[in-house]
């Protein structure tokens, strides 16, 4: 006698909710399930596994799909995001799982900082919006040693956003970087829905920067991430330097990195008074930002006006997204170095170390710093207590 094959009863809007949450059309859906267009008509339901899969592939929490209505999922941060007029889209999956990730992450630190007996940051929350965008800015300046002379020593983008990442975990803040999902790499994270995050505390600060962007772009979206823990404030942003309106603490952030990052006096004594290409990535490499922040800084000095330099910046933008689709090829490196920077050199220390004492559980630190495997785990090991 056959087997019956058991089918769960899933409500229909719940398939539906899950996969306009990932973004799955229908025929994606059913290239990967054959029987979907069944499961959303009523016509026939899925198997326990087969729903298993879709809840993974969706990245839906499993429970989610037994729900009676779709739960409204506001993100956890305060959202400083505006997209002009078109209104704050709702969240997706992969930005939502970034954010508990580092919150989870901060709250062990800050677990393990007081534990460790580490003193509260006094930068952290030592001024406010309200605080003058210059003085803030010779504040973080001063503090993360970034003077013109260090700067001339960091031959590329990729070189400046190094150091800044080293000097913000030197004065106690935790820095990661990642593009992806975790270590998902089929998981890309969209700079058009957040370039960054600060989470405030004054014992455990943390800055996440959406490494999918531009080299130039990280470095600024690390820096107004940085002015946010600097006012003492938690944000999701968008760092768009594209408006002059929008919230107080993102327009004012923006500010303080436009400042940090091209000091006015130096940008007006080395300015030959020509937009040209040239002269853009002149003051590009001069400066180590990207050409559309040289762009702003010559817009603030009253060099352009405002729908100038929004014709120019569009330019500039489409032409960086060019280049940027010629040169994606590669591998992206050692998976060791970029784990690092995903998590943290400052964090994956402690981690690692806490581990190593005991107080640790091997297997929350496998969890806590991305790996599966022991040899994964010391290997990565070896490159952060190096």
């Amino acid at each position: 006698m056959r087997n019956m094959v058991t089918r769960v009863q899933v409500p229909r809007a719940m398939l539906a909710w899950a996969a306009d949450r990932a973004g799955k059309d229908v025929a994606t859906l059913t290239a990967k399930f054959s029987k979907y267009p069944e499961w959303i008509t009523g016509a026939s339901g899925p198997t326990f596994r087969q729903l298993e899969s879709f809840a993974a592939y969706t990245h839906t929490p499993l429970g989610f799909l037994f729900l009676p209505e779709p739960p409204v999922e506001d993100v956890p941060i305060p959202d400083f995001r505006t997209f002009g007029s078109a209104g704050v889209p709702r969240p997706s999956p992969d930005l939502l799982e970034t954010i508990y990730g580092c919150q989870t992450r901060q709250e062990w630190y800050r677990e393990y900082a007081q534990a460790e007996g580490f003193e509260r940051l006094s930068w952290v929350g030592s001024v406010s919006v309200k605080t003058m965008p210059v003085r803030v800015a010779t504040a973080i300046s001063d503090s993360l040693g970034l003077g013109m002379d260090q700067r001339a020593k960091c031959p590329t983008r990729y070189a400046i956003r190094k150091y800044l990442i080293e000097a913000i975990e030197a004065i106690g803040g935790l820095v990661m970087v990642n593009g992806v999902v975790g270590t998902n790499t089929h998981r890309k994270l969209k700079p058009e829905e957040f370039r960054g995050f600060a989470l405030s505390d004054p014992l455990a600060p943390l800055v996440f920067v959406n490494g999918a962007d531009t080299a130039g772009a990280q470095v600024f979206t690390l820096i107004h991430e940085l002015a946010h823990l600097w006012a003492g404030d938690t944000a999701l942003s968008e760092a768009s330097m594209t408006s002059n309106q929008g919230k107080s603490q993102e327009v004012w952030a923006n500010r303080v990195a436009a400042e940090v990052l091209v000091p006015e006096r130096e940008l007006s004594r080395v300015y030959s008074g020509q937009v040209g290409q040239r002269e853009l990535e002149g003051l590009s490499r001069y400066f180590k930002v990207s050409t559309l922040v040289i762009l702003r800084r010559v817009f603030d000095i009253g060099e352009l006006s405002w729908s100038d330099y929004q014709g120019a910046y569009s330019a500039e933008h489409q032409r960086i997204l060019d280049v940027m689709t010629e040169r994606q090829t590669g591998s992206g490196g050692s998976f060791y170095n970029t784990q690092v920077v995903r998590v943290g050199k400052s964090f994956a220390r402690a981690v690692i170390s806490d581990a190593a004492e005991g107080r640790t559980l091997f297997r929350d630190a496998f969890a806590l710093l991305g790996t599966r495997k022991t040899e994964t785990y010391d290997g990565l090991a070896r490159v952060v207590m190096a």
